[in-house]
């Protein structure tokens, strides 16, 4: 019998050996492309490029006070040509509100300080600062009858409005030493504020550089604050047209009963003069200090003008 090392079987039915193409092929194995190419695993662009991070600019940023902002500066208007440094804001507002700073010292222990406040228009929007500018022992042995100088400065911390009260009486016990109030620009006289003899109620004559009535005051026979606002008509010249008024606004009954921060709003017409506006503003803080300052904790507003 002869051996055939590729037949099937040998001669007598013996099996041989599988032929060359019994074997598996080489295209019978996975080829290199059965497996996942290298493209479909996750390409870096599948995760989050850095732009997908919060960039700095995201995050908040500091708040500053922009003018023109609610609540922020009031913008700075161009006023005309004969207007003092700092009035322009006055030309074109119609209202201001006066916020006195509450100081905690003078809540709790009755010692006076210097008052602060902040002016603002209609929109809330800040307008001026002003600052009371008297000595320690002026504050507290004159108490709200004290003489002061007030400097009201704008955004820029530059004096635009001086106020000058000296000492002076305001019982109509004493009706030649009644009160009054220069209101300046630098050293320019703006008007004057002067209190009229009155038994009853509070009465002021609102005066140009001149010494003329340009408007009249007329407040209540009781400057209480009993849960309501008080009032001061602001009169034509004359007396018979109310044009503005000046009112001590509530401030609920904590704050009126425990501090002298007053609020206060300020009306007139639109068209009235500037210097005569800014003699309004000194009115009313002449007003908050006749009637609503508080010596040592101790209501000073009452009846009439005793």
């Amino acid at each position: 019998m002869s051996y055939n090392p590729y037949g099937g079987q040998q001669q007598g039915g013996q099996p041989g050996y599988p032929q060359p193409g019994g074997y598996p092929q080489p295209g019978g194995y996975p080829q290199p492309g059965g497996y996942p190419q290298p493209g479909g695993y996750p390409q870096p662009g599948g995760y989050p490029q850095p732009g997908g991070y919060p960039q700095p600019g995201g995050y908040p940023q500091p708040t500053v006070e922009q003018p023109g902002q609610m609540g922020g500066l009031m913008p700075h208007p161009s006023g005309p040509p004969n207007c003092p440094p700092g009035l322009e804001y006055l030309t074109q507002i119609d209202q201001l509100l006066i916020h006195q700073k509450f100081e905690m010292l003078e809540a709790f222990t009755g010692f006076e300080t210097a008052n602060k406040y902040t002016v603002k228009n209609s929109l809330g929007q800040k307008v001026y600062f002003a600052a009371e500018d008297t000595d320690c022992c002026t504050r507290n042995c004159c108490g709200p009858m004290r003489p002061f100088d007030m400097k009201i400065m704008d955004h820029n911390q530059r004096e635009v409005i001086h106020l000058d009260r000296p000492l002076r009486c305001q019982s109509c016990c004493f009706p030649c030493c009644l009160q009054e109030m220069e209101v300046l620009s630098g050293h320019s006289l703006l008007g004057i504020i002067k209190q009229n003899w009155s038994i009853c109620a509070p009465s002021f004559d609102i005066m140009n550089e001149g010494g003329n009535t340009v408007l009249k005051i007329e407040g209540p026979i009781c400057t209480w604050s009993l849960c309501g606002d008080v009032s001061f008509d602001v009169l034509s010249a004359d007396g018979r047209e109310k044009v503005g008024k000046i009112t001590k606004q509530w401030t609920g009954l904590a704050k009126e009963a425990f501090t002298d921060a007053d609020n206060f709003g300020v009306s007139f017409p639109m068209d009235l003069d500037v210097k005569m506006k800014a003699t309004m503003l000194g009115a009313a803080f002449l007003i908050d200090f006749m009637f609503f300052e508080k010596a040592q904790n101790k209501e000073s507003d009452g009846v009439g003008m005793f």
